[in-house]
This record gives C-alpha cells, structure tokens and sequence, in this order.
C-alpha cells in the first residue's frame, strides 16, 4: 500500500501553516518588474497561466523551497519564453555574461554599460 495521499509537494492547501502575516509587503523594483512582464509577455500571447502552472510545478521541491515568490516566477516566465522560442539558452547566457561584465552595482553598470 501506499502511502502517497494524492498530493504533489506545492499543494499545500489546507495544511497547517500557521498565521498569516497581515501587514504589508514593499515590492523590490526588480519583483514589480517580474510582475510586469509576466503581465506584458501573457497579452502578447507568449504563454499561458497553464503554461506558467506547468513550470512552477515542474520545478521540484527543493527549488519550490528555496526560491522566493518571485525567484520562482521569473523562473516559470524564462522557462516559458525559451519554450516559445523567444530567446534560446546560448542567446540568454550571452546577454548575461553581458550584463555581468559591467559590474557589480547600478552606477558600476552605468560607467561601464
């Protein structure tokens, strides 16, 4: 018999999970951003909440853990994106090496961008 009880590890719905926060959460700009293009790449027609659903799920119990609610986010949307064929591995590694070289800071990046 199993002891599986019909569940996948991100349904936790129902469970005890103790109190809910009530007070305000201030977004970071790079979290309203992840908003924003999620919001911009589903009117465009890029994917779908079900596609976004899918990648979320599939990424496993020790990344769901881990990785805040945005962290997963724009995890799920580059998932999404590189399926559409929007932009290929190489073609994000490329960019961010980019982005990387010109330093670790906004005004690093700006001097150097």
């Amino acid at each position: 018999m199993s002891d599986w009880n019909g569940r996948r590890w991100h349904d936790m719905g129902g469970q005890a999970a103790g109190p809910v926060p009530m007070e305000g959460h201030d977004f970071a700009l790079w979290e309203k951003r992840v908003d924003a293009l999620m919001v911009v790449c589903g009117k465009k027609g890029l994917f779908t909440v079900d596609g976004l659903r899918r990648a979320l799920e599939d990424m496993g119990e020790d990344a769901f853990e881990r990785y805040s609610y945005y962290e997963r986010w724009i995890a799920a949307v580059n998932q999404n994106l590189i399926e559409a064929g929007v932009y290929s591995l190489e073609e994000l590694a490329t960019r961010m090496n980019e982005i990387a070289a010109r330093g670790p800071t906004y005004a690093e990046a700006q001097r150097n961008g």
